[in-house]
């Protein structure tokens, strides 16, 4: 059964790097994270109504050598095992496939580029990889399946990059560098700056996020330890680490 789709967005610059996709959102997710701003994609039901999958692939066709490809996000994609068929449909319009994960579901990743059906993937890491990351979460977590996953990502072949929103209630400069040597090897990994609007947690409303002097300190933490690090959007923060091994 394919995943309903929740959202669509026809076309956008910001959710793939150097392409222009349409994304499309398919409800449920088994994280809480208090500074989520999708609360309504949370629960698999997500409201009654869906975006018809024939309106989107319309869609593609109509803008066929406009949009480069299509971005699967959520909630938790992962969670819904007939992905690898909505996947398929858009592959089959002859566009490229990202996927959004948390990660938590690497048998469903590796069946995923196993069978070619994405392109690149952006996988949040939420926090270091011990008992913090349940807080971060806000919901129980399954480190070994993160650390699947990450490592699958690395050690392989398809595009990807890590990430991770930086809310200073939850982690600090040094959580930042711990979790980049978490991912070490890793060829891109992108900090993104908290946003406290339309929280999950409504107290975050209060919380002053990281200026851009710091998100760029936090930056140069994590560098040593990946190919490529940055701050999402601020491109003069990009650090580049020689002698990196990460792939993607």
């Amino acid at each position: 059964m394919l995943p309903p789709i929740k959202g669509f967005i026809e076309s956008t610059l910001l959710d793939w790097e150097g392409m222009l996709a349409s994304v499309v959102f398919v409800p449920g997710c088994n994280f809480r994270c208090p500074y989520c701003h999708a609360g309504h994609l949370l629960e698999p039901s997500a409201g009654d109504e869906s975006i018809p999958l024939d309106v989107v692939l319309l869609n593609l066709k109509r803008q066929r050598g406009w949009v480069d490809g299509v971005v699967i996000s959520g909630g938790e994609p992962t969670l819904h095992n007939g992905l690898p068929d909505l996947a398929s449909e858009f592959k089959r319009q002859g566009v490229g496939v990202k996927l959004d994960t948390n990660g938590t579901r690497p048998e469903m990743l590796e069946c995923l580029i196993e069978r070619g059906l994405i392109d690149h993937v952006a996988m949040d890491v939420k926090a270091p990889l011990d008992e913090r990351y349940e807080k971060v979460a806000g919901a129980p977590v399954d480190l070994d399946a993160i650390r699947h996953s990450i490592n699958f990502l690395i050690a392989g072949d398809v595009s990807y990059e890590f990430r991770t929103t930086v809310c200073p209630i939850s982690l600090s400069p040094g959580d930042v560098g711990e979790i980049g040597e978490a991912i070490e090897g890793a060829h891109q990994y992108y900090l993104q700056a908290f946003r406290p609007v339309n929280c999950l947690d409504s107290s975050l409303s209060e919380v002053k996020p990281y200026n851009p002097d710091e998100m760029r300190d936090l930056c140069r933490r994590a560098a040593p330890f990946v190919h490529r690090c940055m701050v999402r959007g601020d491109q003069a923060s990009e650090v580049v680490a020689a002698g990196a091994t990460g792939r993607g």
